[in-house]
């Protein structure tokens, strides 16, 4: 759709006897161009506000949020970056970290403290495998944890029972990394 289109022609909020005078057409052309080209500048600024929708102003994020700034990730890779930041303010918590890990897995992940040990578990049971972006949730939980607790990542896959409804041929044509993440 071209900016044009999103605003309303202003020649139709001018009396009818305006109608059919060329230079009057014309400026009134030029004027609903220009403010449909403000309405969509607007509307895409707007659009810079919310992670969610943000494209070339990630960049800011990022330097905002003191992330490095890599423009070869995708723009969903980035965002989830720059949302688990979000979510990782404040005082660390298993709660925090847990919702900072969900960020980057997409599913419901658990967090579970080993006192003993000084250190904590993330277990990713909302998805199997292994998360695409983990290189990016290491480097987040590196900033936001205490120094003293180190911690592990355990992951869910295929149990081999859900397995046994394929056909030989069936599970012959998946890969190994397909099978291990098979629902």
């Amino acid at each position: 759709m071209a900016a044009n289109e999103l605003f309303t022609d202003l020649m139709d909020y001018l009396p009818d006897y305006y109608r059919g005078i060329l230079e009057m057409e014309t400026m009134q052309g030029v004027h609903t161009a220009e403010c449909g080209d403000a309405w969509s500048t607007l509307e895409d600024h707007r659009g810079q506000l919310n992670v969610d929708t943000a494209t070339w102003m990630l960049d800011r994020w990022e330097n905002e949020l003191g992330l490095n700034v890599d423009r070869t990730k995708t723009y969903a890779a980035r965002r989830e970056r720059i949302t688990a930041k979000l979510r990782g303010t404040g005082t660390t918590t298993p709660d925090m970290i847990r919702r900072t890990a969900s960020a980057f897995s997409g599913g419901e992940v658990e967090v579970t403290e080993v006192p003993g040990e000084y250190s904590f578990e993330v277990r990713f049971v909302g998805t199997l495998g292994i998360p695409a972006n983990l290189d990016d949730l290491i480097q987040i939980i590196e900033e936001i944890k205490p120094a003293h607790l180190t911690y592990r990542f355990q992951y869910t896959f295929t149990w081999w029972t859900a397995l046994k409804a394929l056909t030989w041929n069936a599970a012959h044509a998946k890969t190994w990394e397909d099978l291990r993440v098979y629902e």
